[in-house]
């Protein structure tokens, strides 16, 4: 059954008033590949001409957490007690970013992990995109959540 659709078939937010407050957490993870002569990969210094393109990801990942529900429909607003983003060369050509959330709160982090990770995505697209629009934004998925009634690993 569909959480966010009442008995009506009507659109409606998820009601977490009777939800036990724990400790939540959730890792999302998404992967930047560049044509192979698009970007040589030079040790983890990735720069532009807009400026250093792994550290103005991860500060944009972490903003886009913290504002998750001004962006996806329904999702609370929660108050994010730690989020980090890792930001690595993985293959040739392949940046991995690995977003991490976590908050003791009655709903899960889940959407704001995905968010972190696919928003950092989206800024190295933007700040490289001069190079080639043959850069591709691939496997967004949220890797593990854990506090509520099921815990995920991937």
């Amino acid at each position: 059954m569909l959480t966010h659709v009442d008995k009506a078939n009507r659109p409606t937010m998820v009601d977490v008033g009777d939800k036990a407050v724990t400790t939540r957490t959730a890792s999302a993870r998404a992967r930047v590949v560049f044509p192979a002569d698009a970007i040589p990969q030079s040790g983890d210094v990735l720069r532009t001409k807009k400026g250093p393109v792994f550290e103005t990801a991860i500060i944009a990942g972490v903003m886009a957490a913290k504002r998750t529900h001004e962006l996806i429909p329904f999702c609370h607003p929660l108050p994010l007690e730690d989020c980090k983003i890792d930001v690595v060369w993985g293959a040739p050509n392949e940046v991995v970013i690995e977003c991490s959330v976590r908050a003791t709160h009655k709903t899960g982090v889940e959407m704001e992990a995905l968010t972190g990770a696919s928003v950092a995505a989206l800024t190295i697209y933007d700040m490289c995109k001069a190079l080639t629009h043959g850069i591709e934004i691939r496997d967004v998925a949220l890797l593990s959540k854990t506090g509520g009634k099921r815990d995920y690993q991937k």
